[in-house]
């Protein structure tokens, strides 16, 4: 569950022809590795002791809480392009992927495709970005006939979200709106929703509007800007009830996608905190099954940014506020794990007393995450994993130990073994909006390091650790944010920096500072 910007460029839009690749290997000849592929995570599922990951570069795998790490990118179907959707139901797997493409100096999210398999991962096929020809269609829906703008580009069209029937999956493709298919991608038909000025459309009932998320003209018609046509969300209840979420509310239909029913924040007594929606999971505790909502703010200035849940299949709504932009939901019983751009939150009692999970750090390795934002969370009994821009980690919640107290984390990086070598990152690097990693190795065995900064005239800058102990049995990575010894930040320029182990020779690199 990720969430974007409302984005209002003009869109060519509409059926297609799918691109098919077969694939087949056996799942344990992908070479395992001791990293995950990216540090970029967007999307965590978890079936039983499988951590499935998708990454920046593509979908990961681990089934040993990430001590080894199982790659799909470049091998068969996988390129390294993000992904931007992962769904598990059995034995099936999809998984979307997208990139950026540069339009008039600006940088388009576009979508690349679908992979999927039906034999949890031993063969699999890709699909091309849906999209649709000509410029319009008339779509039958019932007794009404549906003018429909036609999706005709990747650009904008970029799928988020996936959910698995058992005859059917459906896509929530933001400008690429909401379609399913029901022989693996073959073919897709899109699914009608209901246009921002009505809050139910049924077939059997006279209406007049247009499938559509931006306003164009073709052939003397204007067709009508909806944002409840630009879809984010979708999860499936069952093969009946379907819940999708998009700019303009939330939609529920309990007929396969047929009939749907709206709710919004300005239509409802007791509404969800806003119209945005990033996501949609449901809750299933003792006898009860509730709906959760990540629920930003759209338009009106009285909605809210918070997650939102309800007891009685979307009729009226509790909400969770915060300032933090909502990011992703998952539960334990009756203990509810809220993603947001300021951390972590658990809630076991709907939102009446919260917990932050505070700053993300490694004991062992010395790790620690330096942005609070977490895109992704998921549960695996009492083990709560996370991932970010900085990677993925986890931690344990029981009594014994209590939730966020002690963390392991995940991070790629470039090894520089026992070799005398050091590097940074990011390169340059903005201390606005970042720090600087310092990495080293001591060489296999526990030593006190010193690393010191200085400037392009070699003057003494900032003493970053002195004589800290360091084991042998990891890389480490030191962080910089950029200040001098008085707190003060540095301009910009090139720095050094010299990494002092205890009994080796010094090792020197550079740091580019750009603000």
């Amino acid at each position: 569950m990720r969430a974007v910007a409302i984005i209002g460029t003009v869109l060519l839009f509409c059926v297609q022809l799918s691109a098919q690749v077969v694939s087949s290997f056996r799942l344990q000849d992908i070479v395992s590795s001791p990293l995950p592929k990216s540090n970029s995570i967007n999307d965590i599922v978890v079936t039983r002791d499988s951590i499935w990951v998708g990454m920046g570069k593509g979908l990961s795998l681990t089934t040993d809480k990430g001590k080894s790490w199982r790659h799909f990118s470049n091998t068969l179907t996988f390129d390294e392009k993000g992904s931007s959707a992962l769904a598990v139901r059995e034995n099936e797997i999809w998984v979307a992927t997208a990139y950026t493409t540069k339009l008039d100096n600006a940088s388009i999210p576009t979508g690349h495709g679908l992979h999927y398999t039906t034999d949890s991962g031993l063969t699999w096929q890709f699909i091309s970005q849906p999209v649709d020809t000509g410029k319009v269609d008339t779509l039958i829906y019932g007794i009404n006939k549906i003018p429909a703008l036609a999706i005709t580009v990747p650009q904008q069209n970029v799928t988020f979200d996936i959910a698995l029937t058992s005859n059917a999956v459906w896509i929530a493709s933001w400008g690429g709106m909401l379609r399913k298919s029901t022989n693996h991608g073959t073919s897709w038909q899109r699914v009608i929703l209901p246009p921002d000025n009505l809050n139910r459309i049924s077939p059997t009932e006279t209406a007049k509007f247009q499938l559509s998320n931006v306003r164009k003209v073709f052939n003397g018609d204007t067709l009508t800007e909806n944002l409840n046509h630009l879809v984010f969300a979708v999860y499936a209840s069952n093969d009946s009830t379907i819940w999708v979420g998009t700019a303009g509310g939330i939609n529920k239909s309990t007929d396969g996608g047929v009939s749907w029913r709206k709710f919004t924040h300005q239509n409802q007594t007791k509404p969800m905190s806003g119209n945005y929606i990033g996501g949609i999971r449901e809750q299933r505790w003792k006898s009860k099954r509730i709906i959760w909502a990540v629920s930003n703010t759209a338009f009106d200035p009285d909605e809210q940014r918070g997650v939102s849940f309800s007891e009685d299949g979307g009729e009226s709504w509790g909400t969770i506020t915060f300032g933090d932009f909502m990011r992703d939901v998952a539960f334990k019983d009756s203990i509810v794990y809220i993603a947001s751009d300021g951390g972590l939150y658990r809630t076991d009692d709907f939102g009446k007393t919260i917990i932050h999970a505070g700053t993300i750090y490694d004991p062992t390795t010395l790790q620690r995450f330096t942005e609070n934002k977490i895109n992704a969370v998921a549960v695996q009994g009492d083990t709560v994993w996370v991932g970010g821009s900085e990677g993925i980690a986890y931690t344990i919640d029981t009594p014994a130990e209590p939730f966020g107290k002690t963390w392991r984390i995940f991070r790629t990086y470039q090894p520089v073994e026992n070799t005398a070598k050091t590097y940074s990152y990011p390169l340059p690097f903005s201390p606005d909006d970042e720090t600087v990693r310092i990495h080293y190795s001591t060489q296999g065995k526990t030593a006190f390091v010193t690393i010191r900064i200085f400037d392009f005239a070699m003057q003494p800058v900032r003493t970053l650790i002195q004589n800290a102990q360091r084991s042998g049995s990891y890389e480490h990575d030191e962080l910089w944010n950029g200040t001098d010894n008085a707190n003060r930040r540095v301009a910009n320029g090139v720095y050094f920096y010299r990494v002092e182990i205890e009994g080796n020779e010094l090792q020197w690199g550079k740091i580019f500072v750009l603000q």
